[in-house]
Parts: structure tokens; C-alpha cells; sequence
């Protein structure tokens, strides 16, 4: 008995001591964290709720994808913008401006749905605002982590985030279902109202988002220097060009950097590859060759749950020598699993390698993002992941279109060739110096 309990202690001080949690140890981070956290699960009360007002409302799958098409052509038409407001003005006032708007807008969406008299054009409103607000918000905020934690927490920063993230994505959508079946709609929307209410607070709580300043290692020293409009407002104006100048200087700059060029281009592969195969071909699969809908969320949740825990493992690793080559390997086995996929004999064989093309995926996602924010320029950063993010939200409809016509045509071929052009991507970054040999 006495030895378990000796077992199980030093476990408990294994898992504490893994590098993944020190970035909670920084007061600011821990607020951010926790904010977006609970943000996150309010999002998934939004994305039962909306759909399924949508299709009360009119009955119309066409309306619903009018209304989710007006969110996505918003979000990238102002992602450029909001990638470069996000290197000209205070973060911290972005993403509490951008917090409270969402509160607004959602709880006013739930008022209408409370008294009985939503409209259609009430859906496109939100969409639309929620397209603006959604591009002005995520460039900040992944800009705004290199501020609070150092240089060697950056993955595990990260990790915590988007894993926390992922985490609400597997667990929400039950409890908002039950919400929405139980209380109505409007339950739902002024839940999710609710929780941009507390992640507005948070972000009103942090102090210092300009620069790091508490760690468990005071050693250590920031990654970027002071926000240059926060720190003098008056000398920044003064230098600073045009907000389409500073657009055209951040694009310019992606594509001369070349790990950001490089990264960009796999994370944009690996979002092609993905994106149409599991949204059109796993369905497909299901249909075709399992037992329907069961299977298709035993496969979803499969991958779901092999981000979070490559996710983990990416923030969990420490130090950063040899990530290219480790980039590298995991598309190449991410290609070959996804290449198998379209050979599975049975469900369990199907989940298995989405299993593990997850925990690919989400180590990859960790490392890409943590170097493209060490790497970049400080004050390019926002624009950088602004354009990061426009480039996957123009690949994603490319592939769900093309994954549509190859299903249509034979349903094995779409993961075939969907694994072969990631494979053929890993191929040329191993050709890349700057992947190849970059620690």
C-alpha cells in the first residue's frame, strides 16, 4: 500500500514538473487561459444554437449556408485588416472591444429569440458582425501570447491554449445540446452572451500584455520587445504608415521570411489535405462502408481527440532544437495515415489512424505556431497571422470542393490523393535548408 502511494506521488510530481504547465505560473497568462476557456464552451452553445434557429426559421439548408457563408467571406475579406490593427493598437484593447461587441450582439440575438420575433436578416447581422469581430480577435490574441510568456514556454503556452480549446470542442457540443433541447434557444445564445461577458473581465484583469514580467524563471527575458503604440502613442503615429501600406508590408514580409514561407506553406498542405476529407469524406465513409452517423462521430471524435493529445505532447516537449526535422516526420506519417485511411476495412481500423493522424496534426500545429511566433519581427507578428489564417481560409473551400467532385467519383481515391499531395509537400520541405537543418 505504501509503496503505490510512494508511486503515486512521484507521478503527480512528474506530471507538475512536465514543461507544459509554466506558462500558468505567469499571472496574465493564467488569466488569458482561463477566459478563453470558458469563451470557447460558450462557442459551442453559439454553433448548435445558430444552425438550428437557421433551419426553424426557414427550413432551409440553403439559408443555412447563406448565413454561415456571409460569417466565413467576412472573416477573410477583414482578416488582413485585423492582422494589421493588431500591430498598430493595444491588444489588450482589441480583444476587450472585440469581447464586449460579441457579449452584445449575442445577447441581444437571444432577447429577439426570447420574444418570439427573429427574422432571418437577424442571422446575417450576427454573421456578419461575428466575420468582423472574429478577424480582429484571433490575430491579437495569438500575437498577444509571445507578450506573456518567454521565448522556451512559447509551445507550451500555446498547447495549453489551443488543447484547452480542442478539449471544449469534444465536450461542448453535448452539454449545449442538451441546453438547447431542455431550456430553447435563447437559453443557449444568452449562455454564450454570458461567456464573452467573463472573458471581457479577464482581459480587463491583465496588466501586462506589452511584455513579459512574471515566470516561475525571473531569469528569463521577454520575446518581444514593448508594443511601440502602447509604450508612445504619439512617436508610433508618427512613424507608422497607412493601414493598407502596413497590409501590403506584412504580406511582403511573410513571403520574404523564409521559415515563415515555409511553415505557411506546410500548415496550409496539411489544412488542404485535411480539411475536405474530413468534412466531406469521413461522412462519405460512414455512409458507404460503416454503420452511418455512429460511426462518422466515433471518427470525428477520433481526430478530435488525437489533436488535443498532440497538442499536449507539443507542449509538453522541451527545449527547441530539431523541430523542422520532427515537422517534417510527422507530415510524412500523417500523408501515409491518411493515404490508409481510404484502405480501412473497419471502424476500428478507420479510427485508429485518425487517431494517430490527430496527434500529428496537433504536434505539428503546436510547433508551427510557436516558431512562427518566435521567428517573426516583433510588431509583424499580427499581420503575419493574419495572413497565416486568410490562407487557410481560402484553402479550406478549395478542398471541400475538390474533395466533393473525387467522392463522387470514387471514395478510396479522395483519401489517396489527399495523403499523396501531403506526402509530395513533405518531399519538398525535406529539399528546404531552412526546415531541414533549423533548430
Amino acid at each position: 500500500m505504501e509503496s503505490a502511494l510512494v508511486l503515486e506521488a512521484r507521478v503527480i510530481r512528474r506530471i507538475r514538473s512536465l514543461p507544459l504547465w509554466r506558462p500558468l505560473a505567469v499571472r496574465d497568462f493564467r488569466l488569458l487561459w482561463l477566459g478563453q476557456s470558458v469563451s470557447l464552451f460558450g462557442d459551442q452553445f453559439y454553433l448548435i444554437a445558430l444552425p438550428w434557429l437557421a433551419l426553424t426559421l426557414t427550413g432551409s439548408a440553403l439559408a443555412l449556408g447563406s448565413v454561415l457563408m456571409v460569417f466565413g467571406g467576412t472573416r477573410a475579406a477583414f482578416q488582413l485588416l485585423g492582422g494589421a490593427l493588431s500591430d498598430l493598437v493595444s491588444r489588450r484593447s482589441l480583444m476587450l472591444v472585440s469581447s464586449v461587441v460579441r457579449a452584445v450582439v449575442t445577447g441581444l440575438i437571444a432577447l429577439v429569440v426570447l420574444f418570439g420575433i427573429t427574422k432571418l436578416w437577424h442571422l446575417f447581422i450576427l454573421s456578419f458582425i461575428f466575420g468582423i469581430v472574429d478577424a480582429v480577435f484571433f490575430p491579437a490574441f495569438m500575437s498577444v501570447i509571445p507578450s506573456l510568456v518567454t521565448t522556451d514556454h512559447l509551445r507550451a503556452g500555446n498547447a495549453l491554449l489551443r488543447g484547452t480549446g480542442r478539449l471544449m470542442s469534444l465536450l461542448g457540443p453535448a452539454v449545449a445540446g442538451l441546453v438547447v433541447s431542455t431550456a430553447g434557444i435563447a437559453a443557449a445564445f444568452a449562455i454564450d452572451a454570458a461567456t464573452f461577458v467573463f472573458v471581457a473581465v479577464m482581459i480587463g484583469l491583465l496588466r501586462n500584455t506589452d511584455g513579459f514580467s512574471e515566470s516561475s524563471e525571473p531569469e528569463a527575458q521577454p520575446l518581444h520587445d514593448p508594443d511601440p503604440v502602447s509604450v508612445d502613442h504619439q512617436a508610433a503615429r508618427h512613424h507608422l504608415k497607412t493601414l493598407f501600406a502596413s497590409i501590403v508590408e506584412g504580406l511582403r514580409y511573410a513571403w520574404a521570411e523564409p521559415v515563415v514561407r515555409a511553415l505557411f506553406l506546410i500548415i496550409c498542405a496539411i489544412e488542404f489535405s485535411y480539411a475536405g476529407p474530413a468534412g466531406v469524406g469521413l461522412a462519405s465513409l460512414a455512409r458507404n462502408r460503416f454503420d452511418g452517423p455512429g460511426a462518422l462521430g466515433m471518427m470525428l471524435s477520433s481526430i478530435g481527440g488525437g489533436m488535443v493529445i498532440g497538442m499536449l505532447l507539443g507542449g509538453s516537449i522541451d527545449g527547441r532544437r530539431r523541430r523542422g526535422p520532427v515537422i517534417i516526420v510527422a507530415t510524412v506519417l500523417m500523408g501515409l495515415a491518411l493515404s490508409l485511411l481510404g484502405f480501412a476495412t473497419s471502424l476500428v481500423m478507420a479510427c485508429g489512424l485518425l487517431l494517430f493522424s490527430g496527434i500529428g496534426a496537433g504536434l505539428t500545429n503546436i510547433l508551427i505556431m510557436a516558431w512562427i511566433q518566435a521567428k517573426t519581427r516583433s510588431g509583424m507578428l499580427g499581420r503575419v497571422i493574419s495572413v497565416l489564417m486568410l490562407g487557410m481560409s481560402l484553402t479550406e473551400p478549395l478542398s471541400f470542393a475538390l474533395s466533393g467532385m473525387v467522392v463522387s467519383l470514387n471514395l478510396k481515391m479522395v483519401f489517396v490523393a489527399s495523403g499523396t499531395f501531403l506526402l509530395l509537400a513533405s518531399l519538398i520541405a525535406i529539399t528546404n535548408p531552412t526546415l531541414r537543418s533549423a533548430d
